[in-house]
């Protein structure tokens, strides 16, 4: 295979538009089985296999188990931040995606707005772990406690290896939408016959598929850790952050509700759903194994902070998720808004009763996309808000002083395979 080797969430504050289907709302995608794959393997990919068995002896145990308690010397308290980041799926193939690809204009630039390559991500998680960042869990950041009254968000202090600082990461959309599957992307997750996940994908000059560890956010990142344990506190990972509408991990688990229960296709598409709901339960069970979590980005990456939003869509869409979704995930406390849209306007000021509801379904922490570390504890709820940075082709140009606590863009940044859309330094 030729694989590339050159060379989200959206920033709010600054009134940018995206122009991607991913992050545009959700409407019900049509019915579609896929294509069976090729099985042809490429150089240094292993032969398609989505429910092989975990090896017994599994190499996950060495990251879970790399620090003692002994060596969690350094007291992390509720007064200093925990940086979180966030990305969106990688582009595989990027001279493909900005320059080949059928996709329109608008939403080539949109890839180049809000994403980055394989190349750059690499990359950045190597600052990251060169800057002595240390992946941690959400979960064991932030707890509800009681402590005899209202039940309340308080966060927890930290203990990590001595020169450390806490990072959480989470992916948005790892959903594999259509566009997606045109503009450069891998396809799905799965898991090979080694027990580990990897990602198919199809290349898109050779048409291709096979499966890859070296193209995809996931699997790169389970490698990197694998080879650098010490990058990840208790075998930590990081969260995804997933809709609904076009099923989960490459999968189109989504029900079609336009599908009546009489309709004469409805039994070959239940027949269909069901076999893509097997097929990614192993993929969901070994990715929990191996230190990653999940959260809900709404079913329909709805924009709760749209002016002609109504309670009772809030309430179907989440309604939505839980069943689809959540079935399958299990149950998660995180909410993460699409296009960083707070519901009710200003919501770690105000409480209204979109963000009552949500509270109300078992979520906690609120999580937002903005331009520094900020948290705020609500003092009239049990909830936690939170923003989130963005590393992607916007920041990448434009935001790099603000980043070099994490890496410098210059050093980051792919401007030979990347439009010629300038940069602010």
């Amino acid at each position: 295979m030729k694989q590339l080797t050159r060379p989200a969430a959206l920033l709010l504050a600054l009134g940018l538009t995206l122009t991607l289907s991913a992050c545009g709302g959700k409407e019900e995608a049509q019915w579609q089985p896929s294509p069976s794959p090729s099985s042809t393997p490429a150089q240094e990919s292993e032969p398609l296999s989505e429910n092989s068995p975990t090896p017994a002896a599994d190499p996950y145990d060495a990251v879970r188990t790399y620090w003692s308690e002994e060596q969690l010397t350094q007291s992390w308290g509720p007064d200093q931040p925990v940086e979180h980041i966030f990305f969106h799926p990688v582009i595989a193939y990027p001279q493909y995606a900005f320059h080949e690809s059928a996709l329109p204009e608008s939403q080539r630039i949109g890839l180049d707005d809000w994403m980055v390559t394989v190349d750059e991500y690499k990359k950045i998680l190597q600052n990251l772990y060169d800057k002595d960042y240390i992946l941690v869990a959400m979960e064991d950041v932030w707890s509800e406690v009681t402590d005899g009254g209202s039940p309340r968000m308080v966060r927890n202090t930290l203990q990590l290896p001595e020169g450390k600082k806490p990072l959480i990461i989470s992916f948005d959309d790892v959903n594999y939408y259509e566009y997606m599957l045109e503009g450069g992307f891998t396809s799905k997750l799965v898991v090979g016959e080694d027990g580990q996940i990897w990602a198919e994908c199809t290349d898109p000059y050779t048409k291709e598929t096979f499966l890859t560890q070296d193209l995809d956010a996931t699997p790169i990142l389970d490698q990197f850790v694998l080879e650098h344990p010490d990058f990840s506190l208790n075998g930590a990972k990081a969260i995804f952050s997933l809709t609904g509408y076009q099923g989960i991990l490459g999968y189109r688990t989504q029900d079609d509700r336009d599908i009546a229960a009489n309709d004469p296709g409805r039994p070959a598409f239940e027949t269909y759903r069901q076999g893509e709901i097997e097929a990614v339960k192993p993929v969901i069970e070994r990715l929990k194994e191996t230190g990653w979590t999940f959260g809900s980005h709404t079913w329909g990456h709805i924009n709760l902070g749209s002016e002609t939003r109504t309670l009772q869509s809030v309430q179907n869409d989440t309604e939505r998720w839980l069943d689809e979704v959540g079935t399958l995930v299990g149950p998660t406390n995180i909410l993460f808004y699409p296009h960083g849209a707070r519901p009710d306007g200003d919501d770690w000021h105000k409480t209204g009763p979109m963000f009552q509801y949500l509270q109300s379904m078992g979520f906690r922490v609120f999580a937002s996309v903005g331009i520094n570390s900020f948290s705020y504890v609500k003092d009239d709820i049990s909830a936690v808000i939170c923003d989130r940075l963005h590393p992607d082709g916007t920041t990448l140009r434009w935001s790099r002083d603000r980043y070099l606590q994490f890496y410098n863009a210059e050093d980051i940044i792919d401007l030979d395979v990347r439009p010629d859309l300038g940069v602010g330094w």
